[in-house]
């Protein structure tokens, strides 16, 4: 039998998530032969260059060689963070599975001995990437002072100490996968700080017309969890704007009652807009739609006109 192989940016992160997405297929499939293929993309070259706060929209940077691999047949599948992923794929494409989502809160590596973000001393020096997290934590405290920080997981956790911050924010999520929960000291949960479109969702993508690649991965496809990240890709192709957006959201279904927040602000912050809506699972979409409605007539389109003229 054919063996499959996965296309995979090189980083411990990608890596632990390709491992995870072949020790699935390989339960299932035990004498399916599954490897990987290390490809460089254009966002790991550019690793050190911020690459605003919005994720979704505008990170192909994360993926394009890996899909031209896919076009070529180097590969046969890719496996991405979700929120890598554009939100519209090429006909070519398509996302065969969406495994069940890990934490999708925002964590706060720190001195163990914090108990909470509250307990970080005025001025409090944070290291963060994203436009997203940089807005909500100044919201959260004003005397917040936000340094740029780039890189894998590792390099932001070892620059915390180099450059002496008092805490960095990354997601909860890729710190569990590595095994480096010890290192947070706190998290956020998403009703104080709104996640980025797909946090904690791992995406396998395949060509459309492989109809074998696809038969392989359709058991790791979490219905739940491609309902609601399906949501939330939705309300940001709606909205559009562009990395330079500070925007989150997060679809959650719990005890049988669906919830959707959104957020989007102004680069300074000075104008934020965020809501909730509730109703049945099913209405996910709708109530993605519902927020879109309120973000724009809430002065949403004069953000995004200001930001991308």
């Amino acid at each position: 039998m054919k063996p499959l192989i996965i296309g995979s940016r090189g980083s411990r992160l990608a890596l632990w998530q390709s491992n995870f997405i072949r020790e699935g297929i390989q339960r299932k499939y035990p004498d399916l032969q599954v490897e990987i293929a290390i490809i460089k993309t254009t966002g790991d070259k550019i690793s050190e260059t911020g690459l605003g706060g919005l994720s979704g929209t505008g990170k192909g940077v994360f993926i394009k060689e890996i899909e031209e691999a896919l076009l070529r047949e180097d590969v046969d599948l890719a496996v991405h963070s979700l929120k890598d992923v554009p939100t519209e794929l090429a006909p070519q494409f398509t996302l065969a599975a969406i495994p069940p989502r890990a934490d999708v809160r925002d964590a706060l590596v720190a001195e163990p001995n914090l108990a909470s973000w509250q307990d970080l001393p005025p001025g409090a020096r944070l290291g963060t990437s994203s436009l997203r997290r940089t807005v909500q934590l100044r919201l959260l405290r004003k005397d917040f002072e936000i340094h740029t920080l780039r890189g894998n997981v590792d390099t932001r956790i070892r620059k915390r100490i180099e450059l002496g911050l008092d805490g960095v924010v990354l997601a909860a999520a890729g710190l569990a996968r590595l095994g480096l929960e010890r290192h947070v000291a706190c998290f956020f949960p998403p009703e104080l700080m709104v996640p980025a479109v797909g946090q904690g969702a791992l995406a396998v993508e395949t060509r459309t017309d492989d109809e074998r690649v696809r038969a392989a991965v359709a058991h790791l496809d979490d219905p739940a969890t491609r309902l609601c990240t399906d949501a939330e890709r939705l309300f940001l192709k709606r909205m559009g704007g562009g990395c330079q957006v500070p925007m989150g959201a997060h679809a959650e279904i719990k005890n049988g009652t669906a919830r959707f927040t959104a957020l989007l602000a102004s680069p300074t912050g000075a104008d934020v807009i965020r809501h909730t809506y509730e109703g049945k699972p099913a209405h996910l979409p709708e109530l993605a739609e519902k927020t879109v409605e309120y973000l724009l007539s809430h002065g949403a389109e004069r953000i995004l006109k200001e930001i991308q003229p």
